[in-house]
């Protein structure tokens, strides 16, 4: 689904995620292990950040929907979601 949405996960640690406004128009789906909180906005559907279940102590937020400032660069990497678990793996090993 995130590649047909074009969702940009960039993973935030919970203690780092502030909320500052909007948080009653959020609605919550939780399917399948029930560990991922889907958060999507009650009025428009966007989903600008969720709890994932890869990372249940963090936030994923998507970043097409943050304005950074121009002195902020981000370089994306390119992660296969359909299958995240075996992903995730790679992803850990390519980086240790």
């Amino acid at each position: 689904m995130c590649r047909k949405t074009g969702y940009l996960h960039l993973i935030v640690e919970a203690e780092q995620f502030k909320l500052l406004s909007g948080e009653a128009g959020l609605t919550e789906y939780r399917f399948h292990t029930g560990v991922a909180r889907h958060l999507f906005c009650a009025h428009c559907g966007i989903k600008s950040f969720y709890v994932p279940r890869s990372h249940p102590d963090a936030y994923s937020v998507n970043l097409n929907c943050v304005v950074l400032p121009d002195a902020i660069t981000v370089a994306v990497e390119d992660f296969d979601g359909q299958n995240w678990s075996k992903s995730r793996e790679q992803l850990e090993q390519d980086l240790a």
